[in-house]
């Protein structure tokens, strides 16, 4: 297995979106989510329409699930971008809440993780961008970009699951650049 890389660029990111988003609404709606809940692919590729739709036919304020790799429950509220970009998806596609929020084009099957990767690599590709890319880049997308934002790093390292800061540093992708930037920078 290759060790993939966030997405450090905004303007990366911004392209990427705009490209799924004419390419399939489900692709873009995998990105956008997978970036702003840093989920691992398994979990997000398992959600099911009533996972973030009510009966109703609203948006779910928040995501509650089970987490597949360490068996936890994780809850967390969906932002504006990832309802926004839900509430276009089922605007366009008719979907009952069994099914996978993320159908495959085969059957009433969930996507799988071999061709989200295929998804998420090409479009990247498209982008630009050189770096290594795949489904597990949209969380660490999610954790460089809230520690960029200042997040404090024993929260990211909380939301990740991570068991100690420096896991969550090399995890998000913070470089010794990254770092020696702050001592050029600083400047008291």
């Amino acid at each position: 297995m290759e060790f993939v890389q966030p997405i450090r660029d905004r303007k990366k990111i911004d392209q990427i979106k705009k490209l799924l988003k004419a390419q399939n609404q489900r692709d873009y709606v995998l990105f956008v989510l997978g970036i702003n809940s840093g989920l691992r692919v398994s979990d997000l590729l398992s959600l099911n329409v009533s996972d973030v739709r009510d009966v109703q036919g609203h948006i779910k304020d928040r995501i509650t699930l089970r987490e597949k790799k360490t068996g936890k429950v994780k809850d967390f509220p969906i932002g504006k971008t990832s309802q926004k970009a839900l509430q276009e998806y089922f605007s366009l596609r008719t979907l009952e809440d069994a099914q996978p929020l993320f159908p495959s084009r085969k059957g009433n099957a969930s996507l799988g993780r071999s061709q989200a990767y295929r998804i998420i690599n090409s479009v990247a590709r498209v982008a630009g961008i050189k770096d290594q890319i795949g489904t597990h880049t949209l969380r660490k997308t999610f954790g460089y970009h809230a520690y960029k934002m200042g997040m404090d790093l024993s929260v990211i390292q909380k939301l990740l699951n991570h068991s100690s800061p420096s896991v969550t540093l090399t995890y998000i992708g913070i470089t010794q650049d990254d770092l020696d930037d702050i001592y050029l920078n600083l400047n008291l």
